[in-house]
């Protein structure tokens, strides 16, 4: 079996049509929804960029016991675990954190191409652009905040994505269209090659946010204030205005519906050379945003609320298995690699944390695991059950509880409200940290 996995880095479950929204237009993603099981239990276990890779190549959960770093020795990422086993891979992808030096991460694929230039890639060098032109932008396009202590740092950082951007002309020059058009070029090479496992991941819709004009108008229209596309992660009161956060909304939901528009390219480039009939697609994000769901905006405090841990995971099976259906069942994106190795026919890795998420596609089993962990090394820990959700630390710097039944987007604290179920989950994040091989928080 073929394996294509897509990911779309910083994707809120909550801005798709297939998810619930209802303003936001992703047609191809929930035409791809359709035709296959859809988790609505979904969420990332280590955050964030290069830890959720880590987890989904490994199918280890490993915020407990290591930073953001590259890989190690020991590590066998899926491309490298079935290496040897009859299988042609390939990375196709513009996260520029991934190609840093000694990051490792190309491990194991027979090919890997990188797109350059992503966010604060140091592609384009000072002076190679017209300068003048990179400071009449970031005038308009960037608005400090001296209180959250970051600005200087993101102001030279932002610098350089106008410079890596300077040359676009057109909506093939952004760099999620770029990474589609590879993937197809790839598919297209390889017409007819059988077990080959492909990789897409795209940086989009991450920061800055610059979608097409097009697409911006189409959001919020008439906008006459300045247009911050790259706010510094902060809280939002005292910083941005309400005018200007409803705008950098709609400029994320616009990145999120040009997303939708180049993969639908993709997939529906797969469908022509008839790929959909023997191939395993699986559609997924590291984690999502904040956008002053809880006062921040952009992943300024590590809360591991549901607008950032809580991702969306769609699985298509080439036979039709759960095609249409919905599964509530908790689920991990360390259950991506161990998925893999089932569709491709060999053993998971030893290990593993995570487990294949076939059976529950089928819907040969209707329940995963009882407890989800999302986390950031040493910074933070959540665990929810089908119904509860326990914080360490959340925005009060004390652990919060939520019932996610009757509080879906976790606003109401009842930790204090109900003790018993915020000891009891603690006592099991205290036990599944335990079972990780770390000290519990």
């Amino acid at each position: 079996m073929n394996v294509i996995v897509i990911v779309a880095d910083s994707l809120r479950k909550d801005h798709l049509g297939c998810y619930g929204n209802d303003w936001i237009q992703t047609p191809n993603l929930d035409r791809l929804a359709a035709e296959s099981c859809v988790l609505d239990g979904a969420y990332a276990d280590s955050l964030n960029t290069i830890p959720c890779r880590t987890s989904m190549w490994t199918g280890r959960i490993c915020f407990p016991y290591r930073p953001w770093k590259p890989l190690e020795e020991a590590d066998r990422p899926i491309a490298e675990h079935l290496w040897g086993k009859g299988f042609t891979s390939a990375l196709i992808t513009d996260v520029y954190h991934m190609h840093k030096p000694a990051m490792n991460m190309g491990r194991g694929f027979d090919e890997t191409i990188f797109i350059r230039g992503q966010e604060y890639d140091p592609w384009v060098l000072p002076g190679d652009v017209d300068e003048a032109e990179v400071e009449r932008r970031f005038e308009q396009h960037f608005k400090p905040n001296p209180v959250a202590g970051q600005s200087k740092s993101f102001e030279d950082r932002f610098r350089q994505y106008l410079r890596n951007t300077a040359g676009r002309e057109s909506e093939s020059d952004y760099f999620c269209a770029q990474v589609c058009e590879r993937a197809i070029e790839w598919l297209e090479r390889h017409d007819g090659l059988q077990n080959f496992f492909l990789w897409v991941d795209l940086f989009d819709p991450h920061e800055p946010w610059d979608p097409p004009l097009e697409l911006k108008e189409q959001y919020n229209p008439g906008y006459h204030g300045q247009e911050i596309i790259d706010p510094v992660p902060s809280r939002v009161d005292g910083y941005l205005t309400p005018e200007e956060m409803a705008n950098i909304r709609a400029l994320y939901a616009a990145e999120v519906t040009l997303v939708d528009r180049w993969v639908g390219k993709l997939l529906d480039a797969a469908r022509q050379m008839g790929r959909f009939e023997d191939t395993l697609i699986i559609f997924a994000s590291d984690h999502g945003e904040p956008l002053d769901d809880h006062g921040i905006v952009r992943k300024a405090r590590p809360w591991l609320y549901e607008e950032l841990a809580a991702v969306p995971l769609i699985v298509r099976h080439p036979h039709g298995a759960g095609s249409g259906e919905r599964r509530r069942a908790l689920v991990s994106l360390s259950d991506i690699a161990p998925t893999i190795c089932e569709a491709a026919g060999v053993e998971p890795q030893r290990g593993t944390h995570g487990t294949s998420l076939l059976p529950l596609v089928r819907g040969e089993i209707d329940w995963v695991r009882d407890y989800v962990l999302t986390g950031i090394h040493s910074s933070a820990a959540a665990i929810r059950d089908g119904r509860w959700t326990l914080l360490k630390p959340g925005e009060s710097g004390r652990r919060e509880l939520y019932d996610r039944e009757n509080d879906p987007r976790e606003e109401r604290n009842l930790a204090e409200v109900y003790p018993n179920e915020a000891d009891r989950l603690d006592y099991q994040l205290d036990v599944e940290l335990n079972a990780l091989g770390w000290e519990p928080f």
